[in-house]
């Protein structure tokens, strides 16, 4: 039996050869990783372009040919995909969606894509439109009658996770509320969160978030700063965009991070955090995360009385690692099934 090769391929905004620090990027490298533990041969492959990806495919293909291809997020043309499904004959493609539905509507190309990629997995038995969440799994096969396929995220945890973390104890209070700007991160939630979790617990509360990619959200960070600026109790502290390394650093100096999504998949903050000890207040979107964790995305109210109590739970970190934990395992059986395929 051919061992496996799997590459994981994205959309490299940053044309960076190397490791790109956007979520997909930090996404793919985790699966790699993981995969590579479960004794897999995987690879990370930045791309700019089908063309990039054929060249590298013919490339490693005397010494070490791909097995499977998993590109993250459609964007990618489908004729183009066509021809590479044609000309690599024994490799498996995968074009999977990253989100949920709903943030499928920021790309008005990506639900076209989806639509002939279905059209392309009917007439071609090496093509596979996939997702890394049931939910829309589920949904494009009973709406298109096609099967979908589910590919999901793995995060790596090695021994540095942290489980033992004291719970906040006064000072300077820091909450996180990561992630690109769009409107359906539900920022503006978030922020109004934290300025309530300030006064609850009479509190100097530093907010900080991420800058620097603005994707129709550029009115949400202007509404933040004007919810909080002249009060002194809570400060802004943009973070501009950091490097994933660095990233780390800075949620492992948070006491609490809010991440109340509208509509999401895995939600690599969320996983960062329990690596760091690090409890969130998610939406019911993060399907993985512990019960405790979840507040009602549109009650603001909520989400703060949810994070004061997180920040006072001392378990708080190892109920989140361990529902991560649980979440691999299953992750891990669903990759098992499709690299024997």
């Amino acid at each position: 039996m051919q061992q496996t090769h799997v590459i994981l391929a994205y959309k490299n905004f940053a044309a960076n050869r190397f490791v790109s620090h956007i979520g997909l990027g930090v996404t793919a490298m985790n699966s790699a990783k993981t995969l590579r533990t479960m004794g897999h041969n995987a690879e990370v492959w930045p791309i700019v372009s089908s063309q990039e990806l054929r060249t590298r495919l013919i490339a490693i293909a005397p010494s070490a040919p791909a097995t499977h291809v998993v590109i993250s997020a459609p964007w990618i043309p489908t004729l183009e995909l066509a021809s590479l499904a044609n000309d690599f004959p024994d490799v498996h493609f995968l074009v999977t969606c990253h989100s949920n539905l709903g943030f499928l509507q920021a790309d008005p190309s990506a639900m076209r894509l989806v639509r002939e990629g279905l059209e392309l997995e009917r007439t071609t038995w090496n093509f596979r439109v996939a997702a890394n969440n049931e939910r829309l799994v589920n949904w494009i096969t009973d709406a298109y009658r096609l099967p979908a396929t589910w590919v999901p995220n793995l995060y790596h945890l090695d021994d540095t996770a942290a489980i033992k973390r004291d719970p906040y104890q006064g000072g300077i209070l820091r909450i996180g509320a990561f992630g690109a700007t769009r409107p359906l991160k539900n920022f503006m939630t978030a922020a109004g969160a934290a300025v309530q979790i300030a006064h609850a617990m009479r509190a100097d509360v530093e907010l900080w978030m991420s800058s620097g990619r603005n994707e129709g959200g550029g009115s949400v960070s202007e509404a933040i700063r004007q919810m909080i600026v002249g009060l002194p109790h809570i400060k802004l502290v943009e973070t501009g965009w950091q490097t994933w390394p660095q990233f780390r650093q800075t949620v492992r100096n948070m006491h609490l991070l809010l991440q109340p999504s509208y509509t999401e998949t895995f939600n690599v903050v969320t996983a960062d955090g329990v690596a760091e000890g690090v409890a969130s207040v998610v939406s019911d979107a993060i399907e993985w995360a512990p019960d405790n964790w979840k507040a009602r995305c549109d009650d603001v109210d909520h989400i703060a009385k949810t994070g004061i109590r997180l920040l006072r739970d001392k378990s708080a970190p190892r109920k989140g690692l361990r529902a991560l934990q649980a979440y691999n395992t299953r992750a891990k059986n669903a990759w098992l099934d499709l690299l024997q395929q």
